[in-house]
C-alpha cells in the first residue's frame, strides 16, 4: 500500500473555505462552538457605476453559519471591505456571493451539509438548526428552498417513469380542512428490479378530479409513456387514469384486494359475535381471541393455531365465519402461487364463485363479490404485470408517518409536501452517489 502524501496543515482547505473564495486568518475554538475569522480572496475595488478605482473606506463583519466540525457549530466571521469610488463617491461592499447569497445566514457549504443531513441522514430540522447554531425557521426556510432549487424542481425528475402507483395519505389529524393528500409513486424501479420505489408527488385532496388534474398537467409525451397504474379500490383513481391515460393498464394491487377480503372477514366476525353472544368481542370469547389467527395464511399457522381454528369452526353457529375465512385464504393462496398463470386461474375461480351461488345470509361476501366482479380486469391484470403491487406505496406511506412523528407533526401542508419529497423522492443517491 502506497504511503499517503502529507501537506502542510491548512485550515482553509480543511474547512472547505477555498470553495467559498475565502481564506481563514484566525480561529476561536471552545468546547461548544468554533468561530473562524476569514477574509475574501477577491479584492473587488472597481466601481460598479462609473468603473473608477475605489479606495478602502472601512470593514464590516458578515457572520455565516458553516457546516459543523467536530460536532461543534462553526461560524464564519468574514471581514468584508467597503470601498469608496474616488471618481463618483459611490460606496460598495466587497463581493462575498461566492460564500453565500446576499442576506443569507448560512454559507453555501453549510447549506449543502444541511441538505445532505436532511435527505441522506434523515436528521430533523431541529437537529440541523442546533448543529448550525441558527433558529429553526432560518434552517427550515434555507434547506427547503435549496431542496426545491436543486432536487424537487429538477425538470428531469420525472424522466423514465413507466409504472406509477396512486394512493391516499392522511397528513394531519385535525378536524379542520382536508386531512387527505393523494400520493403518486414511481414503481418503475420495482417493475424493472433496478431499485426501490420513489415518491413522485403529493397533491392536496383525495378525489378523481385531483388525480385527473395532476395527470393533465404532465406533458403528453410523459403520459404516453405510462404503461401501468397501480391503485386501490377507489373508483375515482381508476376513472381519472382511464380518461387521462387511455393506453395504460389499471392494476388493483394485491395489498388492497387482500385487505378487502380481510375487512369482509372482520365484518362477518363482528356480526356473528353480536348475534351469538349479544355483545362485542371480549377477551374470553373464542371468536374474538382468534381474530389475528384468522388473518394468518394457512401455510404459516403453527400447530397450536391450527388446533384453535379447528375448535373454533366446530361450532355450527360460526359457519358464516368459516365460509368467509375460506374465501380469504383462497385469495391469499392465489397471490402466493409460484406460477402466475395458476394464481390467475385460482383468483378467477374465486371471483366467479362470489359472483353467483352464495347463500343470502353472507352479505359481506356478496359485497366483496360485487367489488371484485366490477374490478375483475384490474385485479387479474396483476398476474400479467409483475412488479405492479402498490405495496411500495404503502411502505412509503409508512415512512411518511415516521417523518411526521419525528417532526412532531406539520401544520403547513406546503412544508409537509416538500419534506416528504425530500424524504422519499429518491434523492439520496443524487447527494450521495456511493449509496447506489
Amino acid at each position: 500500500m502506497a504511503k499517503p502524501t502529507f501537506s502542510t496543515p491548512d485550515l482553509t482547505t480543511f474547512c472547505r473555505l477555498n470553495d467559498l473564495d475565502l481564506t481563514c486568518i484566525g480561529q476561536h475554538i471552545t468546547a461548544h462552538k468554533a468561530v473562524l475569522k476569514c477574509r475574501p480572496n477577491t479584492t473587488d475595488n472597481w466601481c460598479r457605476r462609473c468603473g473608477g478605482h475605489g479606495e478602502i473606506r472601512d470593514t464590516v463583519l458578515r457572520r455565516l453559519a458553516h457546516e459543523p466540525f467536530g460536532h461543534r457549530p462553526t461560524t464564519l466571521h468574514i471581514r468584508v471591505r467597503r470601498y469608496k469610488c474616488i471618481e463618483c463617491g459611490h460606496v460598495w461592499r466587497q463581493d462575498t456571493t461566492t460564500a453565500a447569497p446576499a442576506r443569507a445566514k448560512i454559507s453555501r457549504s453549510g447549506l449543502d451539509w444541511a441538505l445532505r443531513a436532511l435527505v441522506v441522514d434523515h436528521d430533523t430540522v431541529s437537529v440541523i438548526a442546533d448543529k448550525l447554531a441558527v433558529s429553526w425557521h432560518t434552517a427550515n426556510s434555507a434547506v427547503l428552498a435549496e431542496g426545491h432549487r436543486l432536487l424537487i424542481n429538477d425538470p428531469n425528475r420525472f424522466d423514465g417513469v413507466s409504472v406509477i402507483g396512486v394512493d391516499e395519505h392522511v397528513w394531519r389529524h385535525t378536524r379542520r380542512g382536508d386531512k387527505y393528500v393523494t400520493v403518486i409513486i414511481d414503481l418503475t424501479p420495482i417493475s424493472q428490479a433496478t431499485g426501490p420505489a420513489r415518491l413522485l408527488d403529493m397533491v392536496p385532496g383525495r378525489s378523481k378530479q385531483v388525480f385527473k388534474q395532476w395527470l393533465a398537467a404532465r406533458p403528453k409525451a410523459w403520459r404516453d409513456g405510462i404503461e401501468v397504474v397501480a391503485m386501490d379500490g377507489f373508483s375515482g383513481f381508476k376513472t381519472a387514469a382511464a380518461e387521462e391515460l387511455p393506453d395504460a393498464v389499471e392494476v388493483m394491487d394485491p395489498f388492497h384486494v387482500v385487505k378487502l377480503a380481510g375487512d369482509a372477514l372482520d365484518e362477518v366476525r363482528r356480526r356473528v359475535q353480536q348475534e351469538t353472544t349479544g355483545h362485542r368481542g371480549r377477551a374470553a370469547d373464542p371468536l374474538y381471541r382468534a381474530r389475528r389467527t384468522l388473518h394468518t395464511g394457512t401455510s404459516l399457522l403453527t400447530t397450536k393455531q391450527q388446533a384453535r381454528i379447528v375448535r373454533l369452526f366446530a361450532d355450527d353457529n360460526l359457519t358464516e365465519v368459516e365460509v368467509t375465512w375460506s374465501v380469504y385464504q383462497d385469495i391469499v393462496a392465489a397471490y402466493r402461487a409460484e406460477d402466475r398463470s395458476e394464481g390467475k386461474r385460482l383468483l378467477q375461480k374465486v371471483i366467479d364463485t362470489l359472483a353467483s351461488g352464495l347463500p343470502p345470509g353472507l352479505i359481506e361476501l356478496k359485497r366483496l363479490g360485487r367489488t371484485l366482479k366490477r374490478r375483475a380486469a384490474d385485479v387479474l391484470a396483476f398476474f400479467t404485470r409483475p412488479g405492479t403491487s402498490n405495496g411500495p406505496t404503502e411502505a412509503i406511506n409508512g415512512r411518511l408517518e415516521h417523518l411526521r412523528g419525528s417532526a412532531l407533526g406539520f401544520r403547513n401542508l406546503t412544508h409537509y409536501i416538500a419534506r416528504c419529497l425530500l424524504e422519499s423522492g429518491g434523492f439520496r443517491t443524487v447527494l450521495h452517489p456511493q449509496l447506489r
